[in-house]
Formats: C-alpha cells, structure tokens, sequence
C-alpha cells in the first residue's frame, strides 16, 4: 500500500500516514511558472494499492487539477488500483440544475476523476447522498458523525442537550444525530418574507433551557447557522454550539463567527484549517485522520467498510 499526499491537506496526510505506519510516498507536486501542475512521483509504484489524499477545497479548480494529474501519473506508472481520497468533495453543492441552461458540475467532476485514473473514491460526507450515482466507479461515502458523537459526549455529558437542523433541508441529517445522542430534535424553519429582506427565523421545538447541537456538513460564509444561533438564543437556549464537517468559511464567516451568538463552532481537518481560524477562539477543530485512515486500511485488506458506520 502506497499514501500519495498532494497539496491541499498535508497535515491531514501526515496524520492518516501516521495511524496507519506507513510512511507518505515521495513525490514533487510543484507550479511551472506560468501555474501548470507538475507531479513526479520518487518511488515505484508497479503493481501497488495507492492512495491518493487530496480535498477539492480553495483554490479548488488548482486541487481538482494536482488530483487529475496524479491519478495520471500514477497511471502511467503501472499502480494496480488507485483511489482518490477526498475529504471534502469541494463541487458537491452543484449536484443538480437549480435553473434552465445551468451545468450538474457534481457530474462532470466525477466523470473527470474517472477518466483520469482513478478506480476507486472515498470521501465524507457529500452534500448530497445522489451524487454516489455519478460515479461509475466504486465510492465509499464516509460519515463524520461517530467522530462528532464522541466529542459531543466528551464534552456535554450531563447537560441537556437538543439537536438542531439549521434549515429543513438538514433534517434527515440532524435526526440521525439525534438518534445516535439519543436526543431531541429541533429544526430552524428559513423564510424571506420577500426580496432583499433579510430572513425570518421560525422554531420548530422547545428549546428553552437547553444546550442547542447545530448540525451540518458545509459551513461556507456562516450566514444561515449564526442567524440560526441568534434566533436560538431568542428562544431561550442554555447555549448553542455548531458541529459542521467541512469548515470552508470563505469571505468573512470567520469574523462572522467570532461575533456571533456561537458557543463555539467545531469542524473537522477535511479542509485544511488557516492561521486565521487557528487564532479564532470560539472555533476548534477535531481530526477524522483515524477514520479515514481505518477505511484505507480495510480497503487495502478487502475488508467491511460499512462496520465504520456502527
């Protein structure tokens, strides 16, 4: 078994190799002047299970590219399966046509990895559970939700907790929280009473003097889960923390969070995390290094992916 790291999440890597005993595999991912990827890999990979760890997060068409032309180096240079492992699958927001003559941008990145090499995918937690379809190759989705579970625990033993869905699009995601924490759910119902006004929040369940779990899989400029957290607090909520997988947090969502109602925003390492969000108190980030570093593993022993889902 072979862990090729490219550029877009070396910490993240360096932790799966670490878990796993084997060391990250030797290679130059680089930029020629005018910004062309260029990727030699140092070490033969004939006939070797590789693995390829690359988020398609900012700037994301750069990470596409350094993942395309890895699968392709590795390719040419004879490996028996390669896997693309992308903790964040940065074009899964575009996994239908919202409007006439609009692309499923989902798809055609799924059809480009395929073309470029690649035998296999793993990532975690999709925007959308269809765009397992777009794949003609073998993908094993990931979720994120033991690893939530188990900081959750550690952290609100004794308090009374209730999850909270931050639109109703997140529902079926937030009540499987809420089924594993054994919990209560609640859902933010988003309206905008019309054009260039701003949204009206509506809660559906009591949360008054309660510790408010917000779940979700995408925080971007943090809009939708600060109003969330204000309206929350209006309800009477003990406190409201948010819980997201894939800390993007483009533009000013950082700011937007430290001055927000938020307890604290906890996301995971699937995108690599910036100085800034490093120095911002209220958000902390917790590792999904082991797990998908165990997928790899069982992956590479053809051995039950799914038992990670227990």
């Amino acid at each position: 078994m072979k862990l090729l790291a490219c550029n877009s999440n070396i910490p993240l890597a360096e932790a799966m190799s670490s878990y796993l005993g084997c060391a990250l595999t030797k290679a130059t991912v680089r930029r020629f002047p005018d910004m062309e990827v260029f990727i030699e890999i140092h070490e033969n990979v004939r006939g070797e299970d590789v693995f390829v760890v690359q988020s398609t997060s900012y700037p994301a068409n750069d990470h596409i590219m350094e993942l395309l032309v890895a699968l392709d180096a590795l390719r040419r240079a004879s490996a028996r399966r390669i896997t693309a492992v992308i903790p964040y699958f940065g074009y899964a927001r575009q996994d239908r046509k919202p409007g006439p003559r609009t692309p499923i941008s989902a798809k055609l990145v799924a059809n480009i990895i395929t073309s470029a090499g690649a035998d296999r995918v793993l990532t975690v937690d999709l925007h959308a559970g269809q765009i397992q379809g777009f794949f003609d190759i073998p993908l094993d989705h990931l979720y994120a939700t033991p690893v939530i579970v188990s900081d959750i625990r550690a952290n609100y033993k004794e308090k009374n907790v209730i999850v909270v869905s931050p639109d109703v699009g997140g529902v079926v995601r937030a009540r499987a929280l809420a089924k594993r924490l054994e919990a209560d759910l609640a859902i933010v119902d988003k309206r905008r009473e019309r054009a260039g006004v701003s949204e009206v929040m509506n809660i559906i369940g009591d949360v008054t003097g309660r510790h408010c779990i917000l779940y979700d899989d995408i925080v971007d400029s943090a809009g939708t889960l600060c109003n969330a957290a204000e309206a929350l607090m209006k309800q009477g909520a003990a406190s409201v923390t948010a819980y997201v997988t894939h800390g993007v947090l483009s533009g000013k969502a950082v700011e937007r969070v430290a001055g927000s109602a938020l307890t604290s925003l906890v996301v995971t390492d699937s995108i690599a995390t910036t100085a800034t969000v490093k120095a911002t108190k209220n958000i902390r980030v917790i590792s999904i290094a082991p797990l998908l570093a165990e997928a790899i593993r069982r992956i590479s022993e053809e051995t039950s992916v799914s038992s990670l889902f227990d």
